[in-house]
């Protein structure tokens, strides 16, 4: 399926880049998604077990999740400059 989607874009003179591009951001999309659910799923499983150090999981929780957001975002950034240029 993704084939023939792919060959219409590049019969239809859209460029497979560009197609290449969309797909790309949407992958990054769904995979830092997944990622984040993930950190926050295992810390709030941590803070159940043990309450007493949930500063210090949250403050973990939070670092991981904006580093997870920071590489979305930077791969974003790289799929529409490939999309748009």
């Amino acid at each position: 399926m993704l084939l023939s989607v792919m060959l219409q874009a590049a019969a239809a003179s859209v460029g497979v880049s560009k197609l290449g591009a969309a797909l790309g951001a949407g992958i990054v999309v769904i995979g830092a998604g997944l990622g984040i659910g993930k950190i926050g799923c295992s810390a709030m499983e941590a803070i159940a077990r043990q309450p007493e150090s949930a500063s210090d999981i949250r403050m973990s929780m939070i670092i991981a999740a904006a580093l997870i957001e920071g590489v979305a975002l930077l791969a974003v950034v790289v799929c529409l400059l490939v999309f748009f240029v």
